[in-house]
């Protein structure tokens, strides 16, 4: 059975004493039987947040990480650097390093081999604008975006996966697709995973939704069978919030 992965994308949010101070106030409320938790904070608070949660079953992830190990890139975080920090997860591919910052397949690609490489297990979201959903062209769009990032990745190389289904239309707006949608274009993902890999990775592999998950919608969303999990924008920045919906996912798959 798929664990769900419930993970907190806070952004270009909160300073490092209150990213330590939510840390120790989620601290108080773990253990979270049968659903697996992950924060991403900003980089610099990164190594302070990994302090708090060391003990604990809290996974700690990046947002971001360039594909090589060092050198000159200014401004940019290479995987062992995330590894000191004591990250286990990295965030590759959102929709906001797309559209803001002209991230193509072939980077998010690099990226992707980069995690994998050393072992950070990689988050990599793909989603469609409203303009290609109201075109019927959902699935040819996510189609391109998975065989763009994991061209030349054979199975081989990939000890842990997860993939974020994020609709760039219901990022941060209100909006969030219907459950039976959502649960929709995750089984296309596992049935694509299925034909580029094989079916016993397709079904070990972990399947988020993203899109203004909330404590009110959470748990009619990750009810569907391959919704294995939320990457959860805003309502991750405060604890109530986000140990609602982690509350949410438990309940959901029968934790």
């Amino acid at each position: 059975m798929r664990v769900p992965l419930i993970a907190g994308n806070w952004k270009m949010n909160k300073t490092i004493s209150e990213a330590v101070a939510f840390a120790q106030e989620l601290k108080l409320l773990a253990p979270f039987p049968g659903v697996e938790v992950l924060i991403c904070p900003p980089y610099p608070a990164l190594a302070p947040v990994a302090e708090v949660l060391a003990g604990t079953e809290i996974a700690l992830g990046a947002q971001n990480v360039h594909w090589e190990d060092a050198g000159a890139f200014t401004g940019e975080v290479s995987p062992p650097m995330l590894k000191a920090a004591g990250c286990r997860y990295v965030i590759i591919g959102h929709s906001e390093r797309r559209q803001y910052f002209g991230e193509t397949d072939e980077i998010i690609q690099r990226k992707l081999k980069a995690a994998l490489r050393h072992d950070l297990i990689p988050i990599l979201c793909v989603g469609e604008s409203l303009e290609v959903r109201e075109r019927g062209g959902t699935f040819d769009l996510i189609a391109k975006q998975l065989e763009g990032a994991l061209s030349g990745i054979g199975e081989e190389e990939i000890k842990e996966l997860v993939i974020a289904y994020e609709p760039v239309w219901a990022i941060g707006t209100g909006r969030n697709a219907r459950p039976e949608d959502a649960q929709e274009v995750n089984c296309f993902i596992r049935d694509w995973l299925a034909r580029r890999y094989s079916p016993v990775k397709a079904g070990s592999w972990r399947i988020q939704y993203g899109g203004s998950v909330t404590p009110d919608n959470a748990a009619e969303l990750l009810a569907q069978p391959d919704i294995d999990g939320a990457l959860v924008g805003g309502a991750s920045l405060k604890v109530e919030s986000f140990a609602a919906i982690i509350r949410a996912a438990a309940k959901a798959k029968g934790a």
